[in-house]
């Protein structure tokens, strides 16, 4: 027989007999807990997915990309991916090859562009000199203009774009009677030459030639010879080889406005301070030096329109600021 319990209290609460607690067992411990891992949804189960939604039996399956799946609300098209390194290597060594292929193939048609450039403005009749197309100003009178489109035409048939213009203005100033030239290209087969021409200013006697005269221009440059002085260009009287008194005559000479100039029928100068012009009314001119010279002009003018110089035959303005008159 069991142990009888003593009688509770009156007034509390009968106890409760107390459970057992349970113990994990050492295998329970050990057992590891393992989750469930969710498998790769195959192409194939996407279109079983589908349901009654998708497409039918014998349709095929329409699958996007992710941008234009969540646009277009389509499947999803699977990644394609390599399932091996050598797959990888070789899709890399197949998109450096590519690559090369196009920088060659870029290379070559850059290269072949630049040829054909070259040779089209260097080397093709493209743009070869014509010399029809050589068109020349500013010869004057004294400046033979064939000898101008001779020199020029020597250099036809070299593009232009080799073409030396430099080189040709050297020989166009070997020319007679040129005292500057400017070459420019007339594309694309053409020339544009300026000719700056000696025009003599003063006939100066040479009397070692009977009688003739020697045409000069502003820098003594003999520029021609005649028989007999031309009507419109004073003669000029210096000492034989005295450059620096033919210098002042000419300077002097250069500075005269045209119609001033017209009237004058010729200079003469023992020195280059002592300049003297006579007129083709017979006034004679005492100038001095070629300094003032423009000062020297100005009251040239006022003096030939002033009453009181009238019937003068000296003018002196070799001291502009005291002229005298005679």
């Amino acid at each position: 027989m069991s142990p009888s319990r003593p009688p509770a209290p009156r007034g509390a609460a009968p106890s409760r007999p107390a459970r057992p607690v349970a113990r994990p067992t050492p295998a329970a411990v050990a057992e590891p807990v393992t989750k469930p891992v969710p498998k790769r949804t195959e192409p194939t189960a996407v279109a079983e997915q589908l349901g009654s939604s998708g497409p039918g039996p014998g349709r095929s399956v329409t699958t996007y990309s992710a941008g234009r799946a969540r646009a277009y609300g389509g499947p999803v098209a699977p990644p394609v991916v390599s399932t091996s390194s050598i797959a990888r290597f070789a899709e890399r060594a197949r998109a450096r090859r590519n690559l090369a292929r196009r920088q060659l193939i870029i290379a070559v048609a850059v290269v072949l562009g630049v040829v054909g450039l070259a040779w089209l403005l260097f080397a093709s009749p493209v743009l070869a000199l014509d010399p029809d197309g050589v068109v020349v100003e500013g010869a004057g009178t004294v400046v033979a203009v064939g000898q101008v489109q001779g020199v020029v035409a020597a250099h036809a048939g070299t593009p232009l774009p080799r073409l030396d213009t430099v080189a040709l203005r050297d020989e166009l100033l070997d020319v007679p009677g040129v005292r500057e030239a400017r070459v420019t290209r007339a594309w694309p087969t053409g020339l544009s030459v300026t000719i700056v021409a000696r025009e003599p200013v003063a006939a100066v006697p040479d009397r070692d030639s009977g009688g003739s005269f020697a045409l000069l221009d502003q820098d003594g440059v003999q520029v021609g010879r005649v028989d007999a002085a031309p009507a419109g260009l004073p003669v000029v009287e210096v000492p034989v080889g005295d450059k620096r008194t033919l210098a002042a005559v000419l300077g002097v000479l250069e500075q005269l406005p045209a119609d001033l100039l017209a009237e004058v029928r010729g200079v003469s100068a023992h020195t280059q301070d002592t300049v003297t012009m006579r007129l083709r009314d017979g006034v004679r001119v005492d100038w001095g030096s070629a300094r003032e010279t423009p000062l020297k002009m100005a009251v040239l003018k006022v003096l030939r329109a002033s009453p009181a110089a009238a019937g003068a035959t000296v003018i002196d303005v070799s001291a502009p600021r005291l002229p005298i008159t005679k």
